[in-house]
């Protein structure tokens, strides 16, 4: 059986999107995404807990990052984890892991002019239509899903 990788993220981000040009022409944006939680402890003290997420955008998504995203706004992201490593300037193995995002959307406010001609979301092509299964059984059925 196949596993699943799947991230889902709500959050803001703590800073504008670092976007570059790789030699391809193909841009790749990074992403530093907050999200957060709160729950009550023992001692009756609510507690603010804040995560920190590194999310990688490429080609499309990468472009509308660096054109409408920034610092504080608030995201939603669904991608796939992803752990890469290389070799440090001290000789040592190094890692990461992040998120590589396949779908994104701008949430919230949008820009102080009241501008609503940005676009809201966008994603990554996933499949050809004929890739797609087609639901060729009973229609009928009573399942309630």
């Amino acid at each position: 059986m196949a596993g699943v990788n799947k991230v889902i993220l709500v959050g803001n981000l703590g800073a504008d999107p670092e976007v570059r040009t790789l030699e391809s022409g193909v841009k790749v944006a990074r992403l530093r995404v907050a999200t957060s939680e709160s729950y009550t402890n023992r001692e009756g003290v609510k507690v603010d807990q804040v995560e920190w997420h590194t999310v990688t955008l490429w080609r499309q998504l990468a472009e509308i990052a660096e054109k409408y995203l920034a610092k504080g706004r608030q995201v939603y992201i669904e991608g796939k984890l992803q752990t890469r490593s290389w070799k440090g300037e001290d000789g040592n193995d190094r890692y990461a892991t992040e998120v590589v995002g396949n779908t994104m959307q701008m949430l919230g406010r949008g820009n102080e002019s009241g501008d609503q001609s940005r676009p809201q979301a966008a994603s990554q092509p996933q499949a050809s239509p004929s890739q797609a299964p087609s639901n060729t059984g009973d229609e009928s059925d009573d399942l309630p899903f």
